[in-house]
């Protein structure tokens, strides 16, 4: 069985992860310069590196599905730049899963393989997938949905609660301009530290933790982009692990694929 995951950041990498454990062949795609910042849990570092490494499996970023097709047979996770998803498709999936997380469907069909999985808000059983997976923090996180017109509990905007604290677990962009890192994942912060900068203003911590996100080096980055993010928990390997939550949405991937 081949699934392919459009989208390859902390989250989709969870789900992928739990789909190897069950020896089930996993392709992946993502933009030309993902944003995922807790890049070292996330496979969509292949596109930057070459490779990544999870949790004991390893993404390799694919020229082409051809490409793709020789890193399955060496039982890694291609990765390849495809934003539209049309690439991977040339793959002849068993199953589509739109873990993306933009909150709405872009671009992803009912159509595109015999199972197609939605994660997260923007997407109705029935309509342009055949289940979708709940990614808000809580106690219907990981569930599936099943029947025709259900969809996941649309977006807030507000960061679900970790050790008490919410919103402030999330920093984003003062300004607009290229991001430059002052600390490194799975540094120690304080509140009040400056962990990066953008465009001459600083990104500054406003709890203390472990620092499990921040944007890659010189990353074009709007105002207002969510850029970092610290753990209040203090685990440093928080910060190169599959998390809880994408642990549940994977199981919930899996449950429907099953």
């Amino acid at each position: 069985m081949l699934a392919v995951i459009k989208g390859a950041g902390d989250l989709a990498t969870g789900i992928a992860q739990r789909l190897r454990l069950a020896n089930i062949k996993v392709a992946m795609t993502d933009i030309e310069k993902p944003s995922a910042i807790r890049r070292t849990a996330a496979f969509s570092e292949a596109i930057y590196n070459g490779t990544a490494s999870v949790e004991g499996f390893t993404a390799v970023k694919a020229d082409s599905a051809e490409h793709a097709e020789r890193i399955l047979a060496e039982g890694n996770v291609p990765v390849l730049i495809d934003p539209t998803g049309e690439e991977a498709l040339k793959l002849n999936p068993d199953v589509v899963i739109d873990a993306i997380i933009a909150k709405r469907n872009t671009g992803t069909s009912i159509s595109d393989a015999r199972l197609v999985l939605g994660v997260g808000p923007g997407f109705t059983v029935g309509e342009d997938c055949h289940a979708a997976i709940e990614t808000k923090r809580g106690h219907h996180l990981g569930r599936v949905y099943y029947e025709k017109g259900q969809s996941p509990i649309p977006n807030t905007g507000i960061p679900g609660m970790i050790a008490g604290y919410g919103a402030e677990r999330v920093m984003h962009a003062p300004a607009g301009g290229t991001f430059h890192c002052l600390r490194e994942i799975g540094d120690t912060v304080t509140a009040g530290e400056v962990v990066a900068t953008v465009g001459g203003e600083n990104v500054i911590a406003a709890i203390p933790g472990v620092l499990r996100g921040l944007l890659p080096e010189g990353y074009d980055t709007p105002k207002g982009m969510k850029c970092a993010d610290v753990d209040p928990r203090c685990t440093k390997d928080h910060c190169f692990t599959v998390s809880d939550k994408a642990r549940a949405i994977g199981g919930g991937a899996l449950e429907a694929i099953l």
